[in-house]
């Protein structure tokens, strides 16, 4: 079983970065896709990015594509997510995600951090 703890998160302006970072226990950290997920108040729970096993493969919803980058580090135990010219649309609470396939997909996670806020103020 994998423990997942998010960080990182606080209030930003909009315009500026910030770098999440989600440390991996209990498992083969190694062996698991791992997903970056958030949802804003009065919402539901959105995907926003994916990594394979390996890190060769990545996935970005499309509000984020071009902004926010996914990585992680296996010897590390730890999933990254840089999120760069952040607007208030960004604010949430992120979420980090493990799934057994090991290659990262929009569905499907078993494991689950108990998230960090974002806030983006304008």
């Amino acid at each position: 079983q994998v423990q997942l703890v998010e960080s990182g998160g606080g209030l930003v302006q909009a315009g500026n970065s910030l770098r999440l970072s989600c440390a991996a226990s209990g498992g083969t950290f190694s062996n698991y896709g791992m997903g970056w997920f958030r949802q804003a108040p009065g919402k539901e729970r959105e995907f926003v990015a994916a990594i394979s096993w390996t890190g060769s493969s990545t996935y970005y919803a499309n509000s984020v594509k071009g902004r926010f980058t996914i990585s992680r580090d296996n010897g590390k135990n730890t999933l990254y997510l840089q999120m760069n010219s952040l607007t208030p649309e960004d604010t949430a609470v992120y979420y980090c995600a493990a799934e057994p396939s090991g290659l990262g997909s929009m569905t499907d996670y078993d494991y689950w951090g108990q998230g960090t806020q974002v806030t983006v103020s304008s």
